[in-house]
């Protein structure tokens, strides 16, 4: 049972994206592309909220990990499905890359859920690059068009983010939230301890 009271004000920020999916998916349906856009925009921006205010007031979290993580997860789904429908001939056109990104990512989830019962939270720094690179690009071919080589790049970071994770998932036997990267982990206490 989710116990909002809880919440701290990190949490309500990653919390928002979770509500406001179907508020964007409703959106969608109506047709609205640039309302949509802006409150896909808001719900990006509150990413960036959540984490910088936890590590600033020290209210860093387990809980807020994993529903950070929900969070962005659910924004990034329903971004696509934006794409779909607003810039369908961009993703038909773009199919086969975009699957080729999908299905690592989509594995590294299944991998997790079988060995922790979750999705992972390690928030490295190639995530965070990841996110905000798929950020920008979602939201500049909303609003203005298709930059092809920002694309490009977003799909390699992509599959080199998800082949970290992947990494990770196998370096830790427990789950844990907060691992900068593979380098990081090397060294990681709740690791070694783990390994004893």
């Amino acid at each position: 049972m989710i116990l909002f009271k809880n919440y701290n004000i990190a949490d309500w920020f990653s919390f928002y994206r979770v509500v406001a999916a179907p508020f964007l998916l409703v959106l969608i349906w109506l047709d609205k592309r640039e309302l949509f856009t802006w409150f896909l925009l808001i719900s990006y921006l509150t990413d960036a909220i959540d984490g910088f205010l936890a590590r600033k007031l020290k209210i860093t979290s387990a809980r807020g990990s994993q529903l950070d993580s929900f969070g962005d997860q659910v924004t990034l789904v329903i971004g696509l499905a934006g794409l779909l429908f607003f810039e369908y001939n961009f993703m038909r056109e773009n199919m086969v890359l975009i699957i080729v990104a999908f299905v690592p990512y989509t594995i590294q989830m299944l991998i997790a859920l079988k060995k922790y019962g979750k999705t992972t939270a390690f928030h490295t720094y190639m995530a965070k690059l990841s996110a905000i690179t798929q950020a920008v690009f979602i939201l500049w071919l909303l609003f203005f068009g298709p930059v092809y080589w920002l694309f490009y790049f977003m799909v390699v970071l992509g599959l080199l983010e998800t082949l970290e994770e992947i990494i990770l998932i196998f370096m830790y036997d427990h789950w844990v939230a907060g691992v900068k990267g593979i380098y990081w982990a090397l060294t990681d206490k709740r690791r070694l301890k783990n390994k004893k």
